[in-house]
């Protein structure tokens, strides 16, 4: 099984779903809050650390250097750093988890190496548990070399602890916050491949070269260890750093062939992505009445099971799931609307008491950085993390593995809502605010934009907080519901497709062409267009649609379900956040959900 066929077939789903979202009759509500332009970033943290490093490990001082793009570099001095002399070493942060306790990232050692490297965590172990190191910052990575750091203050490793939780995120989300058919194309393609595989690990987190190097590497992984402790020699130290450096080795080299193969995929990418955009443009009506009609058919034959299924388990988990999910998304959005009358305050303040003071302008440069500053952020952030051993429990219960990105979604959407809300309000106040007003007629504008920009926010943040919900109950209980229906890819393929083309649209020829890795291959041709004459390359599952290959009866049973699920989720969001939301249908919902902005 490849990963390129399903990667094309998803490009082919992810444009219908953003063309109907352009040209459909049912979008979205639009957004009260403008957009802001500001791209998402960490601000940048440095100062003196002390690192646990070289053969035999022991600790040395550095200064490190946390960049904007969640980069972290090691210098062996400050004076270097500033020289523009090159790091001692470096490292992007996607994949890390980062603790601050000794015992606790002890403990996951051994989930993440082999139980037979004991020397390796022993000698690791010793050097961590040593009373000179009072407050650690330890990076733990499945396929990388960990990192220990230390600090002398308790400060100093909470400024620390919240620079580089942001870059961890920022680094982990990079796909998850695009909003390019492209991205979305990408992450259900690891999905599909790795339900395909039987593997229920999250392996979303990071850029495309980045997750798709994960997923090879849990492929890699036991003959990876075994490999390891047949050829690594020695004892102690040595045998341990030599271990971490393997896994650096190998990890570097399957990014680069990762990166490699994405990057020759890319005219083959773009070319596909033009000749899609034309045919859907071009038959968009009929492929949408006919995606209706298959999954109307479809949806018959499922009904019987699927409400089956959907009475037992589902019913029993989505109401505390739901409530459960709601509680750190509405606390979040309730943080950022706290933090935004804050920091207005401040400046009405600021504005009454000296309008021409420097320490004005040093308040709207703060008020416009809030939302890249950690410390006043983690008041957003802090119920996610807190939610996240509950929500693991929760979702975990019915198979689901993407906690941590579903925290980190959370994060993200407060994190997003506060750009937008201060990009709002700036604009506002300086359409408003001119020389002309004294300084209680400044404020007293500044109140007004306040109460307008709260009423947007206050729109936004429902909107935002009912889409988010859906997204992710649809993430956590789709895979859950496909499996307990037994729909492997074997029996989605043996679907009486000829029945299903017989249709006045012209879909008129369901021809067999073979089996290609075991699964069957189908294609009809489309009669009601003929603008495509050149053969597609290659695609995965079986398709319904010559040249246009948006309709498969896996994806059509994928629509089944989720409409099954979207009655569900809707009638418990009614219940939970007022009467007054409307229904929300398959429709709405490929019109609505993308990897960008929830």
């Amino acid at each position: 099984m490849t990963f390129l066929p399903i990667y094309r077939r998803q490009l082919a789903t992810a444009l219908l779903t953003h063309i109907s979202q352009e040209l459909g009759s049912q979008e979205p509500a639009r957004c009260q809050l403008s957009r802001s332009k500001k791209l998402p970033r960490v601000r940048e943290h440095q100062g003196p650390l002390i690192q646990l490093r070289g053969n035999p490990p022991q600790w040395h001082p550095i200064f490190c250097v946390l960049r904007g793009d969640g980069c972290l570099e090691w210098f062996s001095h400050k004076e270097e750093c500033e020289s523009g002399g090159r790091p001692l070493g470096s490292s992007a942060l996607t994949g890390y988890t980062l603790f601050t306790s000794q015992h606790e990232y002890l403990r996951l050692l051994d989930d993440l190496w082999p139980h037979s490297l004991g020397d390796c965590v022993e000698e690791v172990s010793a050097r961590l548990l040593e009373e000179s190191v009072s407050f650690p910052l330890l990076l733990l990575h499945p396929f990388r070399a960990h990192l220990c750091f230390s600090v002398d203050t308790r400060e100093a490793q909470r400024a620390w602890r919240l620079a580089l939780q942001g870059g961890i995120r920022l680094r982990d989300t990079v796909l998850q916050r695009s909003q390019a058919p492209a991205a979305r194309a990408f992450l259900d393609a690891v999905r599909v491949y790795q339900r395909r595989r039987g593997c229920d690990e999250d392996l979303t987190l990071g850029s495309d070269a980045e997750v798709l190097s994960a997923v090879l590497l849990r492929e890699l992984l036991p003959a990876l260890r075994a490999e390891t402790l047949r050829d690594l020699n020695g004892a102690g130290g040595a045998r341990a750093w030599a271990c971490t450096e393997l896994w650096d080795a190998v990890h570097a080299a399957v990014l680069a062939r990762a990166s490699a193969g994405l990057r020759a995929f890319q005219p083959e990418k773009d070319e596909l992505l033009a000749a899609l955009e034309r045919t859907i443009r071009a038959d968009l009506e009929q492929i949408l009445q006919q995606r209706a009609r298959l999954a109307g058919r479809l949806g018959e034959e499922l009904r019987g099971p699927l409400e089956k299924c959907l009475r037992g388990t589902v019913d029993a988990q989505l109401p505390q799931l739901t409530h459960t999910l709601l509680s750190p998304v509405g606390a979040a959005l309730q943080a950022v609307r706290t933090l935004f009358v804050r920091g207005v305050d401040r400046l009405s303040r600021q504005l009454l008491a000296n309008p021409s003071s420097p320490r004005l302008r040093r308040e709207v440069y703060g008020f416009g950085e809030m939302p890249w500053n950690p410390e006043l952020m983690q008041a957003c952030y802090l119920d996610a993390e807190r939610s996240q051993d509950c929500l693991r429990q929760l979702a975990e219960s019915l198979g689901f593995r993407g906690t941590r990105s579903l925290v980190f979604g959370v994060q993200d959407l407060a994190q997003q809502l506060m750009a937008d809300v201060v990009a709002t309000f700036l604009q506002l106040a300086d359409q408003c605010l001119t020389a002309s007003l004294d300084r209680d007629q400044a404020a007293q504008q500044l109140e007004k934009v306040r109460g307008r920009v709260l009423k947007k926010l206050t729109s936004d943040s429902q909107a935002s907080q009912r889409r988010f919900i859906q997204d992710w109950l649809l993430r956590i209980l789709s895979p859950f519901v496909w499996n307990q229906l037994g729909l492997s890819e074997k029996s989605v393929c043996r679907t009486r497709l000829g029945l299903m083309c017989q249709s006045s649209c012209g879909w008129i020829l369901a021809e067999t062409l073979g089996r290609l890795n075991g699964c069957v291959w189908v294609l009809v041709h489309f009669q009601c267009s003929n603008r495509i004459r050149k053969e597609q390359p290659e695609m995965d599952g079986d398709l319904l649609a010559l040249g246009c290959p948006v309709l498969t009866s896996e994806g059509i049973y994928g629509d089944v379900i989720k409409d099954f699920l979207l009655q569900k989720i809707d009638r418990e969001l009614k219940e939970a956040l007022g009467a007054s939301d409307r229904a929300c249908t398959m429709a709405d919902f490929l019109g609505s959900v993308g990897p960008g902005r929830s």
